[in-house]
C-alpha cells in the first residue's frame, strides 16, 4: 500500500511539474513574440538617419500658414524596438525642440506614438494603423487645448513616399470640426 501511495504521489508531482512547465513555456513564447522586433520594426528603422524638413503651420485655418524649416534625427533604440526622433527648428520666432517615440506593439498590432516638446508641458499619445496601399500610418489621439483647458482630438497622417522622402499632416478636431494645423515635408540628408 505504501508503495502504491508513493507511486501515485510521484506521478501526481511529475504531472503537476510537466503541466507547469508547459504553461511556463506558453508564457515565455508569448513574451518572446511580444518583445522581439519584427518586420514592422525593420520598416520603421529604414527611416533612421538625418533629415531636413520644410514645415507649414496654421494657427487659424482661415489665415495663411507660417513657414519654417529644420532638422530631424531618427534612430532605433532599445534593441530596435522603438524609434526616437529629435526635431529642431525655429517656431514663432523661438527655438523649437521636440522628441517623439514611435512604437509598433506586436501584441496589439498597432503603432503607438508619444510626443513632447519645449512648447508645452504635456505628453501627446496617439495610436494607429498602417495602410499598405497609401504607405502611410494614420494615428489618432487627444491633446490638451491650453486656451480652453479641454482635450481635443488630434490626427496625424505620416506617409512614406520613398526611402528619402516622407510627408506628415496633422489635424486637430475642435468642437467637432477637423482642420489642418501642420504639414511637414521631410527629405533625407545625403
Amino acid at each position: 500500500m505504501k508503495r502504491l501511495l508513493l507511486s501515485a504521489t510521484t506521478m501526481a508531482i511529475l504531472f503537476l511539474f510537466q503541466t507547469g512547465a508547459r504553461a511556463q513555456s506558453a508564457e515565455e513564447k508569448a513574451w518572446m513574440e511580444y518583445m522581439t522586433p519584427g518586420e514592422v520594426h525593420q520598416m520603421i528603422a529604414k527611416s533612421d538617419g538625418e533629415w531636413s524638413f520644410d514645415m507649414s503651420m496654421w494657427m487659424d485655418p482661415n489665415q495663411p500658414p507660417t513657414q519654417s524649416n529644420g532638422t530631424t534625427v531618427n534612430k532605433m533604440i532599445l534593441g530596435g524596438r522603438y524609434q526616437e526622433s529629435v526635431h529642431k527648428s525655429n517656431m514663432m520666432g523661438m527655438p523649437f525642440e521636440g522628441h517623439g517615440i514611435m512604437a509598433y506593439d506586436n501584441a496589439k498590432k498597432i503603432f503607438q506614438s508619444s510626443w513632447i516638446d519645449n512648447m508645452g508641458t504635456g505628453i501627446m499619445n496617439m495610436e494607429g494603423t498602417w495602410d499598405d496601399a497609401t504607405k502611410s500610418i494614420t494615428l489618432t489621439g487627444k491633446t490638451l487645448d491650453p486656451m480652453s483647458g479641454k482635450d481635443m482630438g488630434v490626427k496625424e497622417i505620416f506617409k512614406m513616399i520613398d526611402d528619402d522622402h516622407h510627408h506628415m499632416e496633422m489635424y486637430m478636431v475642435n468642437d467637432g470640426k477637423e482642420f489642418k494645423t501642420m504639414e511637414i515635408k521631410f527629405t533625407r540628408k545625403k
